[in-house]
């Protein structure tokens, strides 16, 4: 089985930084996209960011120039390296991975959220 453990959220105030983190284990054979979604109350849930296994990555427009995604692969790792945070921001974030899990199969999978409150 495959697991998505993400940490570093926390409350920031407006203006502050963060940086989350996600590591996948288990059953892995590869790791295609990565990526970090996030859900405010009351709103559906939204893609804030992925990165491919190449290197590209994509951002929703609400966060260009001030959150940074990056991977390492050799540890199975994301993260989400968020700058001048607003109040906004303010939501619970989620990693999701598309992963293969043996040479036929892929899959994907999400962690179990981490809180972000941005607020003076």
């Amino acid at each position: 089985q495959v697991q998505l453990v993400e940490s570093g959220g926390g409350l920031v105030q407006p203006g502050g930084s963060l940086r989350l983190s996600c590591a996948a284990s288990g059953s892995i054979f590869s790791i295609n996209n990565m990526g970090w979604y996030r859900q405010a109350p009351g709103k559906q849930r939204e893609l804030v960011a992925n990165i491919i296994s190449g290197g590209s990555t994509n951002y929703v427009d609400s966060v260009k120039g001030r959150f940074t995604i990056s991977r390492d692969n050799a540890k199975n790792m994301v993260y989400l390296q968020m700058n001048s945070l607003k109040p906004e921001d303010t939501a619970v974030y989620y990693c999701n991975a598309l992963i293969k899990i043996n040479r036929y199969n892929t899959r994907a999978f999400w962690g179990q959220g981490t809180q972000v409150t941005v607020s003076s």
